[in-house]
């Protein structure tokens, strides 16, 4: 049985944001650029205590950031949490969270990448919807500022996607909306990066109920064999058909070895998800890039391939 969707109230310019380090570290210097990232939209931030320590590959023991993270959502001053970055962490601390705290005191959580892991979790186990987005030490170009706005602050009914063009000096051909199987559909949004998605597999805070949803994926520094291997995995795992669609956002760093026969990343995914009777696309702007728009994790969306465009059709936060 789905959980009742459950909505954050919306940021407002002057709001006072956790910054929370769930997976791994990062330097002094871009902590520092992340805390200005998001003063410049106008909010007050607040460091969890934790966030700025280093363990190896992690940013804390489990037990720190699983502390910073519990603090986020319990302390009343605090209206929204930002992660600080991804890396590498989030899914060790799954089992250990209180996600009756979280079901209480619902608010905007936002990042991406290794923090896939908290945004299944908490969508599985308390239906709020998360967000898919830039984390804090990301590079906040116009067009993100721009969709952070339109869906944290200011959202419209309908949200419409407007894709923007390839940076420069980038390869356009990488961002250019393919469609690999045709059609409108629409549900409720699920999904995050690829490698979070299968290594949740068989996990209590997995991917499961999938039917009639919008899947979006992206990945980064994968080889096409592994993603061909995820994208197998994943055909096995769940359902892919009963998806009511599926968007993929741009997958970079993704070559294979010259000196190893391989498809190319587009032939794998038209191979692994073309052929589901479902509508496909790649090339929305979201994913390890500089221009990213906000995923609100559960909330219903249109998508139609002919106009290489996502719409969410509910505002995502109250």
């Amino acid at each position: 049985m789905r959980r009742k969707t459950l909505k954050p109230k919306r940021l407002n310019p002057g709001d006072t944001l956790a910054v929370i380090a769930p997976a791994s570290g990062v330097s002094e210097s871009t902590f520092e650029r992340g805390l200005q990232n998001l003063r410049d939209l106008g909010f007050r931030t607040k460091e969890g205590k934790y966030a700025r320590g280093g363990e190896g590959f992690l940013s804390g023991s489990d037990k720190e950031r699983l502390h910073d993270l519990h603090w986020a959502f319990r302390d009343k001053d605090i209206d929204g949490i930002w992660c600080m970055r991804g890396g590498y962490g989030a899914s060790r601390i799954l089992p250990e969270i209180d996600y009756k705290l979280i079901e209480s005191n619902p608010k905007v959580f936002v990042g991406y990448s290794d923090i896939t892991a908290i945004h299944l979790a908490i969508q599985r186990k308390t239906g709020l919807v998360t967000f898919h987005g830039p984390n804090a030490a990301s590079t906040f170009t116009d067009y993100t500022v721009e969709h952070i706005k339109k869906t944290l602050i200011d959202p419209p009914l309908r949200q419409k996607i407007e894709l923007p063009q390839a940076p420069e000096g980038e390869d356009p051909e990488l961002y250019e909306a393919k469609v690999l199987k045709g059609g409108d559909c629409k549900g409720r949004i699920i999904g995050g990066n690829l490698s979070l998605l299968i290594a949740l597999t068989g996990t209590p805070f997995g991917l499961t109920d999938v039917k009639r949803k919008i899947l979006f994926i992206e990945d980064v520094n994968e080889q096409p064999y592994r993603v061909d291997r995820m994208l197998t995995q994943l055909r096995q795992s769940i359902d892919m058909r009963s998806l009511a669609g599926i968007a993929v956002g741009v997958f970079t760093r993704n070559e294979a070895d010259p000196d190893e026969p391989s498809q190319s990343l587009m032939e794998v995914l038209n191979e692994r998800l073309g052929n589901l009777g479902i509508p496909v696309i790649y090339g929305l702007s979201f994913g390890h890039i500089r221009d990213q728009f906000v995923i609100p994790i559960g909330i219903r969306a249109e998508m139609n391939t002919s106009k290489s465009s996502l719409i969410y059709i509910e505002r995502a936060v109250k």
